[in-house]
């Protein structure tokens, strides 16, 4: 499963979520402005700042195609 977790008016997270409805692979986002339990999430990850992306068991704490393409080929996604 693929998690992005966002915040309003963020371009970082809404050119990650672009960047999958182009690929047509789905996610979930977590807008952690509308869910006090998704930043409570995200915290625990360690993570700081948006967005964040949870690819299975993966963290990718910044906007990194190269690594998110290399996760997503590793997970069999694309």
């Amino acid at each position: 499963m693929i998690e992005i977790y966002t915040q309003n008016q963020c371009p970082p997270c809404t050119y990650v979520k672009q960047y999958f409805k182009d690929k047509n692979i789905p996610f979930v986002e977590k807008n952690i402005q509308q869910n006090q339990q998704y930043k409570i999430e995200m915290i625990d990850y360690n993570a700081m700042s948006t967005p964040l992306i949870k690819i299975n068991e993966s963290l990718i704490y910044q906007v990194d195609i190269d690594e998110i393409e290399r996760i997503l080929k590793r997970e069999h996604y694309v």
